[in-house]
């Protein structure tokens, strides 16, 4: 529900002419170690370049939901962290951020893009 009133609140606002980015947020943060084991194993995947299970795996990221840093289209890759019992690719992601290995920026997000937590390397 909360995002739907952010997406609202930008919407009303843009219409009268202000240019307020309700979207961007900072993002909390977490250890490697913290992070699900399924994390852990797309992380070495994405450290040795794969392969990857998915053929979305490392495809660019658009930030739609800007909820990560505006970056150049281009700079944020996704990669998807598998899910138990899941029959799709569930709502689990790793994005990395900027030229490949070692990347500038790793998120994680649990929730299909609705929040971000900052990965410590």
């Amino acid at each position: 529900m909360r995002i739907y009133l952010r997406q609202f609140l930008a919407i009303l606002l843009l219409s009268l002419g202000l240019a307020v980015n309700v979207f961007a947020q900072d993002v909390g943060s977490v250890k490697i170690q913290d992070l699900p084991r399924e994390a852990q194993q797309t992380l070495q995947l994405i450290q040795q370049g794969g392969p990857f299970p998915y053929d979305k795996d490392g495809s660019v990221f658009g930030n739609y939901e800007r909820q990560l840093p505006k970056r150049a289209r281009g700079y944020y890759h996704e990669y998807t962290v598998k899910t138990p019992y899941a029959r799709n690719r569930g709502a689990r992601r790793i994005i990395t951020g900027g030229e490949r290995q070692p990347y500038r920026e790793l998120y994680y997000t649990a929730d299909h893009y609705a929040s971000f937590k900052r990965i410590q390397q």
